[in-house]
């Protein structure tokens, strides 16, 4: 087993691509809860409707556990999570807009939930003491996520018509992103591979095609001929773009704290 990240050394570029990784999780995170949120209300029954607040729980806990591993980086993590603008949120494009019916939170949950479940297992068994001690939880709660998004991809892609189709086309739409993102390798995630922080983008990339193959199937996406999308923003770890301001108001708390009386 690798030897533990020593963090007390870690300087210049290499920090700078740990605090990149750990941002663009936990922004992930936080924003994932947001869209699960907005189908609290929407979903098809009231118990699905329940199973999104839970998950919606689950997202935003999970944040909260990665953002504060800035701390052992020298970093408070309250401005990274209420102060930032809109332009500097690293989530995964998936989130950047509220998805427009069923079938799009459907792929969100299978796709986009999977595609930040992939990287947290690699970062899990790398040599960052803390995902190794928080994220295996967030994992075994992630299972729940996968295990309804399954059920409802399946059911969807059997009911053909509308449904189907809807179910296609923002898997069609969505993949090409998260290939991307899963399979960074810019010269920060290369930092990340060469400290044993995750590891390789082969890697990640077959580990997420295996996990999403049989549902894409269901649609006529082969996984193994997507491109993933050659735009990239280097600086958040994303591709280009950014979640509309609402949930960015949403993830910082705006409305919380005006509501505060000192």
């Amino acid at each position: 087993m690798s030897e533990p990240l020593n963090i007390s050394t870690l300087e210049g570029a290499r920090r700078d691509a740990l605090i990149r990784l750990i941002i663009t999780l936990a922004d992930s995170k936080r924003i994932l809860g947001i869209r699960y949120s907005d189908w609290t209300l929407g979903a098809p029954s009231i118990e699905t409707g329940v199973s999104t607040s839970s998950m919606t729980q689950d997202e935003w806990g999970h944040a909260r556990l990665l953002y504060a591993m800035l701390k052992k980086l020298g970093i408070d993590p309250a401005p990274v999570e209420h102060d930032r603008p809109g332009e500097e949120f690293a989530s995964i494009a998936a989130l950047d807009h509220e998805q427009p019916d069923w079938a799009g939170l459907v792929v969100l949950m299978t796709l986009a939930d999977g595609a930040v479940s992939t990287v947290l297992r690699s970062f899990a068994t790398g040599t960052f003491d803390l995902a190794q001690n928080r994220v295996p939880k967030m994992l075994a709660e992630e299972e729940f996520h996968a295990s309804l998004g399954s059920a409802w991809y399946r059911r969807l892609a059997a009911t053909g018509g509308e449904a189907r189709q809807l179910l296609t086309s923002s898997t069609e739409a969505m993949l090409p992103g998260l290939l991307a993102w899963v399979g960074a390798d810019d010269d920060a995630a290369r930092l990340m591979v060469d400290a044993g922080v995750i590891g390789p983008a082969s890697e990640r990339l077959t580990a997420f095609r295996d996990l999403v193959r049989d549902f894409v199937a269901l649609v006529g996406v082969d996984i193994d001929s997507v491109e993933a999308s050659a735009d990239w923003d280097e600086a958040r770890g994303r591709t280009p773009g950014r979640p509309d301001e609402e949930a960015c108001q949403r993830a910082r708390g705006d409305l919380n704290r005006a509501l505060l009386v000192e």
